[in-house]
Parts: C-alpha cells; sequence; structure tokens
C-alpha cells in the first residue's frame, strides 16, 4: 500500500509545480456603431449574435466592441489550487471565432490592426437591441465616448486581422496594471475591441452566439509562486527519501 500512497501524492505536486489555467465566455458584450452618417450612434446592439470592429471612414460607419468577464470563479479555482496569494499571471488571451457578415448593417471584413483596450469603467450594460430591432437602452456609441472611455483605460495590445470570416484567432493581451488588479481580486473586467487604422474589419460570433465552443473565451494562465514551488520542491525530497528508507528495510 506504501507505494500507492506516493503515486497518489506525487499528481498533486506536478499540479502545482506546472500552474493552470481558467476559461470563461462573457458575461456581457456589445457592438456598437455611428452607422453610415452618424444616425446610429444613440443604438444599442448588446442582443445581437455578434460583435465587431470598423475602422471609421467605411461605408457603414465606425464599429468599436465591448467585452465584459466575470472573474469571481478564476479568483476562487486559483485561490484553492494554490492558496490565496501563492499565485501570479503567466498570460491572459482571448479567443474570437469570425464570422460572415449577416446583416447589411456590418462593413465588410478586410485586413487591417485593431487594439484592445482595459477599461476603468465596468459599469455599462449590454442592452437588448439588435441590428432588425435597435434598443434605446443599454451602451451606445454615444455612451461609450462620452461616458465609458476614460483617462483611465490602458492598451493591452494592436493585433493584426487578415478580414477572414470564419476561423478562431487567439490574441495575447499586455499584463497590464488594470487587467492584472482585476483577475488578482477576482472582478469584472471590461475589455474594448477597435480598429487603429482605415481598413480594418472583422465581425465575431457574440455571447449570444448558439454553439457555445464559438463564443468569445478568456483564458487566464497563473503560476505558482517560487515559495509554493519550493514547498513542492522539498515534498518530493522528503518522498523520495522515505521511499529510499523503507527500500533499504
Amino acid at each position: 500500500m506504501k507505494p500507492l500512497i506516493i503515486l497518489l501524492l506525487l499528481p498533486a505536486g506536478l499540479v502545482v509545480a506546472r500552474g493552470a489555467s481558467f476559461s470563461s465566455n462573457p458575461t456581457a458584450d456589445a457592438f456598437v456603431t455611428t452607422g453610415p452618417s452618424g444616425n446610429l450612434s444613440a443604438n444599442n446592439y448588446g442582443s445581437a449574435g455578434s460583435i465587431s470592429l470598423a475602422a471609421p471612414g467605411l461605408p457603414q460607419g465606425e464599429f468599436p466592441s465591448v467585452l465584459q468577464f466575470n472573474l469571481g470563479g478564476a479568483l476562487s479555482s486559483f485561490n484553492s489550487i494554490f492558496g490565496a496569494g501563492q499565485w501570479s499571471i503567466q498570460s491572459v488571451t482571448l479567443q474570437l471565432n469570425a464570422a460572415p457578415a449577416n446583416n447589411v448593417i456590418f462593413n465588410t471584413s478586410a485586413a487591417g490592426q485593431f487594439a484592445i483596450s482595459w477599461m476603468q469603467n465596468d459599469s455599462w450594460t449590454e442592452g437588448t437591441g439588435s441590428p432588425s430591432a435597435p434598443g434605446a437602452s443599454g451602451i451606445t456609441f454615444t455612451t461609450l465616448q462620452n461616458t465609458f472611455i476614460g483617462a483611465g483605460d490602458q492598451s493591452v495590445g494592436t493585433f493584426s486581422f487578415n478580414g477572414a470570416t470564419s476561423g478562431a484567432f487567439t490574441y495575447s493581451l499586455g499584463l497590464s496594471n488594470g487587467l492584472t488588479a482585476d483577475v488578482l481580486a477576482g472582478e469584472n473586467l471590461s475589455l474594448r475591441l477597435f480598429a487603429v487604422d482605415s481598413s480594418a474589419s472583422g465581425i465575431f460570433n457574440s455571447r449570444n452566439f448558439g454553439t457555445v465552443a464559438n463564443r468569445p473565451l478568456l483564458t487566464i494562465t497563473v503560476v505558482p509562486e517560487p515559495g509554493t514551488l519550493s514547498l513542492a520542491a522539498l515534498g518530493f525530497v522528503l518522498l523520495g527519501g522515505w521511499w529510499s528508507a523503507h527500500r533499504r528495510k
């Protein structure tokens, strides 16, 4: 029975040594737009099956999108594995699944550059509007610009998009102070996606998309603090000594 005990203990130590990941879909997301002539700036599109980004000056207008993730589950998961305060963030990625335009409201997908920013203000609401029935409540292009974008927002990266209308794309986010603080505290994390050149245009499945696997996905990977690794290593040494001593008996 003693060798069996060792085999059961070793995997637990290995889990601590190699880190852990947690993935989640958004709890809210929405695209907003100016429309061709600014005529759609006061509309909400929070319940659409898509989010979008498009550069200013394109035929159907500018499109930014916002996504929000609740990180309470990530905090609980990492604390249960490593202990509170005993882990640090290694990486954060955002996966988006490209989609074709399913409504004339959208611009044609095209290659270009876009950026993602961490938003300091998490108080925006998704709303219930759609392209066929725009809403008057929830976030709009006007409220995004005037209320929810602030000086405290932080860039987490600029990325290239190839204009695809299908396929999954994963973007590695920079670990800004704000993003890191949200993860460590298990708070809501808001991200804004927007074009940064004159050509970028993309459409992606939203959290309301029918296939769960194709919805936006935030993945956080953490590693144990050095002190935790030292304890794991000490455990291996003690187990090794115990095993050697009993083999000699």
